[in-house]
């Protein structure tokens, strides 16, 4: 199948292997703190993966290691069987934090992710046009940051993340300053634009309800160091209703990861 980024969904496949991180610290044992240790990762091409863990179990550090703003780590990180090396157009990124300039206009922020692309200013004008529509901003073209909402600008860098048409887009926690109803809205926004564009997604969030109705898998993390505990498969239709017995069922699941410890701790 081809999607409207004239992508077919295959070619964006990433693959994560005995991955592990240490900084140095003087606080730590042996002068190094463990990050992240033995990551084994793979995301198809074309799917939705979310990641799932509590503060310090190292999801940021590894969505910095996949867009390859560091480079210093042991094992391997590989978009189609290749290694990644350095930052590169082929992988986007949205953070919690907009991070819009406010002396540019909706239109001009998004085409600050088309800075560095082989293309004619009339390409950019058309690629731009064409993401503005696809995160529902149409009309707001021309409107400057202090003028939306943070939810339409959170689709602002939504839409810069993508108009580079990368093969596979980092979110990191891209809703966790939201509130709740925007934050629901924004999660069917985004679900509706993955399946549009049909790239691989890797999402890292706090929110376990986010990560089982956004995600084909959801990964669970453990942290000191941060290590996948488990990935979870979420065979469940799209679109999906929070009300549905095996979503709840899922959730509950999943949460109970992170609610085992806390009962343990009670329990001693």
């Amino acid at each position: 199948m081809t999607h409207r980024n004239g992508q077919t969904g295959i070619g964006n496949e990433l693959s994560i292997q005995h991955l592990s991180k240490r900084y140095a610290s003087a606080q730590a044992e042996g002068g190094q703190l463990q990050v992240l240790q033995n990551i084994n990762l793979h995301a198809s091409a074309g799917s939705f993966v979310s990641i799932v863990g509590a503060s310090g179990c190292g999801k940021s550090t590894l969505l910095r290691l996949i867009l390859g703003l560091d480079d210093e780590y042991e094992g391997r990180i590989e978009l189609d069987g290749k290694p990644i090396q350095g930052t590169g157009l082929e992988r986007g990124i949205v953070f919690q934090d907009h991070r819009l300039f406010p002396w540019l206009t909706v239109e001009q922020n998004i085409l600050v992710g088309l800075r560095n692309a082989p293309l004619s200013s009339a390409e950019k004008k058309e690629r731009v046009a064409e993401h503005v529509a696809l995160v529902g901003l149409a009309g707001f073209e021309q409107s400057w940051p202090h003028q939306i909402s943070g939810g339409m600008a959170q689709r602002v860098a939504i839409a810069r993340g993508l108009v580079n048409r990368p093969r596979v887009l980092l979110l990191d926690e891209p809703f966790g300053a939201l509130d709740a109803l925007t934050r629901a809205r924004l999660q069917n926004e985004l679900q509706r634009i993955w399946q549009t564009e049909r790239i691989t997604m890797l999402l890292v969030t706090h929110d376990v309800d986010e990560a089982v109705y956004l995600g084909d898998q959801v990964v669970v993390m453990e942290p000191h160091p941060g290590r996948i505990r488990r990935i979870v498969d979420v065979d469940l239709p799209r679109p999906r209703h929070r009300s549905d017995p095996r979503f709840i069922a899922l959730r509950d699941d999943v949460l109970g990861d992170f609610l085992e410890p806390q009962a343990l701790a009670r329990a001693a």
